[in-house]
């Protein structure tokens, strides 16, 4: 078991507390932590530091807040504490929540993309959903990096840093021949007047098309990749060639699929019928 916090955080001022973080943003940097992650461990480390409360009390105060926030809080934290070579108590960190993932029909997707009017936002939605790809994945895709020969996708650097290959449908491929030709020769595969594609811009994208095809519940861009991997489970694809095609590095993380899949509860029969 861990000691309590041994140094108690005198009142730093302003300047001192930004001096540490200027410190901290280095350190992630070097480390290639992404900008998002960057600036939420910013966060709670500047939170942490202005409260002047030991690791333990600081967590008792974020009691009432979800148990994914205390979790991200007690990790950039604890970087920081490590950093300094100052103890803490070890506390209890709450169970990380176990939501199964919200899955589109075919059909809904089918009618998604078919009332997208728009030859860009229908690829946007096309791609997400038939490559499996992440939102960040998405934005960062390159035209160097679309086999129209192949037929494939390649992943750089994709989560945790890692590449990897997924598939080009026949669908999209004949969209994206008539997108190319009425754009220039951009480095992105979506680009807005002077950059990349937001997230944003693509969570309004994603929120249109499925406003518009009349699905009532709230739709995310990642719900898109897992309706492709339960999809590819439904028709019979194998878990291990599925897991290869998302990026995951553990099966377990893939095998979440198969409580979602309809095939699974095909042969039951419900006792009301």
């Amino acid at each position: 078991m861990g000691l309590f916090l041994l140094v108690i955080m005198a009142d730093m001022t302003e300047e001192q507390i930004n001096t540490i973080l200027s410190g901290l943003k280095e350190e992630f940097s070097l480390r290639k932590y992404s900008s998002k992650t960057i600036k939420v461990y910013l966060y709670y480390i500047k939170a942490f530091l202005k409260s002047n409360n030991s690791y333990r009390t600081f967590f008792l105060r974020l009691s009432g807040r979800s148990e994914n926030t205390i979790r991200l809080a007690s990790a950039a934290i604890r970087f920081y504490l490590q950093q300094e070579n100052i103890s803490f108590e070890k506390i209890v960190l709450p169970k990380k929540p176990k939501k199964l993932p919200v899955v589109l029909s075919k059909k809904e997707i089918e009618n998604m993309i078919s009332v997208t009017v728009n030859l860009k936002h229908k690829l946007v939605v096309s791609l997400l959903y038939s490559a499996g790809l992440r939102l960040s994945e998405l934005i960062n895709l390159k035209r160097e990096d679309v086999d129209l020969i192949r037929n494939l996708i390649y992943v750089k650097q994709g989560k945790g840093k890692k590449d990897r290959t997924s598939l080009l449908s026949k669908k999209v491929k004949k969209l994206l021949n008539e997108y190319y030709k009425t754009i220039n020769d951009q480095k992105y595969v979506f680009m807005g007047r002077k950059n990349k594609y937001s997230s944003k811009t693509v969570q309004e994208i994603i929120n249109k098309s499925a406003k518009k095809a009349g699905i009532v519940k709230h739709i995310s861009p990642h719900m898109l990749r897992h309706s492709f991997a339960t999809h590819l489970l439904e028709q019979g694809t194998d878990i291990r060639t599925i897991q290869k095609l998302l990026g995951h590095e553990n099966v377990r993380t893939t095998q979440i699929y198969t409580h979602v899949a309809i095939n699974s509860f095909e042969n039951i029969r419900n006792p009301l019928d």
